[in-house]
């Protein structure tokens, strides 16, 4: 009986020798068809990942989904749910693919997470749908509390508590309170320093103040959702905004140039703000053009910079390096070094505006051969294949770890077999991993699509988004027989007649 009195203590006394490190299994819920319902119901704020086991992108959103929850226990709720496994939950709230983030209230369905993947992303922009939608300030001294922030702020200036116009800034702060932060005054002499009547005021982080902008830009036009939303949308970041892994998506739906250094607005705010007002001084020149520029930390995007544009973080020293991707994916570096007086910048730029530059393409080497029925495209003979003007072809877009790409190989491949003495059709394959393809493409592996001759480059975006005249997404079944009807019906040339029969078609 001793031992076994002593046993828990002595567990205990182990154990309080070592940190205690691993998350809480309660940290994330796990819910399921079973229970959802009722669990959700107790929680005021819930985030829910919906994700599928095998999925690369849910493994790696996994270790910052935990940390977010972590940080925020006791304030957000977060949960997860298996859509391998429950189905019927997944089907309800409309998930088609992995993974997939919903804020909840109180068990509804609330509003789908758009915010970043990162811990810290996480946890910012859900402590933004904690509290209220806005909050009121009272005095001057609340005001300039709440715009000295690292972020920028929205502020809505009202004559009094009654005012028609402010009913609908608190709708518009309801909606987009996960991206900005908004609060508003009720009396117009606490910002009378800044609008004189009732009117909107966009404050810029006190960390971004340069010479080449105002910190303060007002909002006159007739307030609307619609109208308050675009004026942020086109005033928020400025002429070069600080871009992070957070704000990164949002920044690239433009045609975009970034300057990569050692930036740090936490510790220093001078240093980050030294080669930022010289890459203003340049873009202060093509403003009006269609490019928008960005200073980002080449230490937060080390892996996409390596990855994506061939640069390791020694390239370049102290000094930065410049990269510009446009809203259709394509990319260039400046290769000339910065100088501090901007003219290799601007060298850049006009080499850029003027259409000298070259893109970077990120490629796995053209085969020595491609004999094989399956032909295999990389990024760089993508346009030599997939282009051919006198050639149909049906191309899958693959990642190396998928078990859905892997299990369709073999039938793939029989297609290949079975029609590689037809000319006029070509079946091949592409790694979505180690080439750059088309900008829009699913993060759901195998993609498999049908290209017609006449596909242009130039709509890329557009292909993904909406399929263009040229082009048809394969949304069958992964068996041979489906595969040759699909083709037969999309084929823009006499296909296979040999094969009609055998397949009775």
């Amino acid at each position: 009986m001793s031992v076994i009195c002593l046993l828990p203590a002595v567990s205990l006394a182990l154990l309080s020798f070592y940190p205690v490190t691993v998350f809480s299994r309660r940290d994330v819920l796990e819910l399921g068809d079973a229970d959802f319902d009722y669990l959700a119901t107790e929680h005021e704020t819930m985030l829910v990942k919906f994700y599928a086991p095998w999925c690369g992108h849910c493994k790696k959103l996994a270790p910052e989904f935990q940390k977010a929850a972590r940080q925020l226990k006791g304030t957000v709720q977060f949960a997860k749910v298996d859509c391998t496994a429950h189905t019927v939950t997944c089907g309800r709230f409309g998930v088609t693919g992995y993974p997939t983030l919903k804020i909840f209230r109180y068990g509804k369905d609330s509003a789908p997470y758009d915010g970043p993947r990162t811990a810290n992303g996480i946890y910012n922009y859900m402590m933004k749908q904690t509290g209220p939608d806005s909050v009121h300030l009272k005095s001057k001294e609340d005001l300039q509390t709440f715009v000295k922030n690292y972020d920028a702020s929205i502020v809505g200036v009202f004559s009094d508590s009654d005012s028609s116009h402010l009913a609908e800034f608190l709708k518009a702060a309801g909606l987009l309170r996960g991206q900005f932060r908004f609060a508003h005054i009720t009396d117009l002499q606490i910002a009378e320093e800044h609008a004189n009547a009732e009117s909107v005021l966009l404050f810029r982080p006190p960390r971004l103040s340069n010479t080449f902008e105002g910190s303060v830009v007002v909002f006159k036009d007739y307030l609307t959702i619609s109208s308050l939303r675009r004026f942020i949308r086109d005033h928020i970041y400025g002429m070069c905004p600080h871009m992070t892994l957070e704000t990164r998506d949002r920044l690239r739906v433009r045609d975009l140039l970034t300057a990569y250094y050692d930036l740090d607005y936490h510790h220093n705010v001078r240093g980050s703000n030294y080669w930022r007002n010289r890459v203003m001084k340049v873009a202060s020149k093509y403003t009006g053009r269609g490019l928008m520029f960005s200073v980002a930390n080449k230490k937060d995007f080390q892996a996409e910079l390596e990855d994506e544009y061939g640069l390791g973080t020694s390239d370049g020293g102290e000094l930065p390096f410049v990269t510009i991707r446009t809203k259709l994916g394509h990319k260039y570096v400046m290769r000339e070094e910065f100088t501090r007086d901007g003219q290799s910048l601007g060298r850049f730029l006009e080499d850029y505006f003027a259409g000298r530059l070259k893109r970077y393409i990120k490629s796995e080497p053209l085969p020595e051969k491609n004999t094989a029925p399956v032909k295999v495209v990389v990024a760089e003979s993508f346009d030599e294949i997939v282009n051919d003007p006198a050639k149909d072809v049906l191309i899958q877009f693959f990642s190396p770890l998928c078990p859905h790409c892997k299990k369709l190989e073999p039938v793939y491949r029989e297609l290949a077999d079975t029609l590689h003495s037809d000319p006029n059709i070509v079946i091949a394959k592409m790694n979505a991993v180690y080439n750059d393809i088309p900008l829009g493409y699913d993060s759901l592996f195998p993609m498999i699509l049908f290209f017609s001759p006449g596909f242009q480059p130039s709509i890329l975006l557009q292909w993904v988004k909406r399929m263009s005249p040229f082009d048809t997404r394969y949304q069958g079944t992964r068996e041979l027989k489906d595969f040759l009807k699909f083709l037969k019906s999309e084929a823009t040339v006499v296909f296979m007649m040999g094969f009609k029969k055998k397949f009775n078609f």
